[in-house]
């Protein structure tokens, strides 16, 4: 979900738990690894997913669950 310019700092996949109003960010890139939640300040989501909540599952029986939602302050744009 990068705009034209924007770097990747790790991530993989994401798909829409409409049910739950949740984008589900999963797995990593073969080219960046796992999303370095770190490196954020501020996470840039289109508007058209206000109100939706964003968890990114590790899936790898070590981690917790991150809900990006509560641990990162999130700036939307049109």
């Amino acid at each position: 979900m990068l705009k034209p310019g924007d770097q990747c700092i790790g991530g993989g996949y994401y798909h829409f738990d409409f049910v739950s109003n949740r984008i589900i960010l999963d797995r990593e890139s073969y080219d960046f690894g796992r999303p370095k939640w770190h490196l954020l300040e501020v996470l840039k989501v289109p508007s058209t997913y206000r109100g939706m909540q964003i968890v990114y599952k590790y899936d790898d029986g070590f981690h917790d669950d991150f809900n990006v939602s509560e641990e990162l302050p999130i700036e939307y744009y049109d």
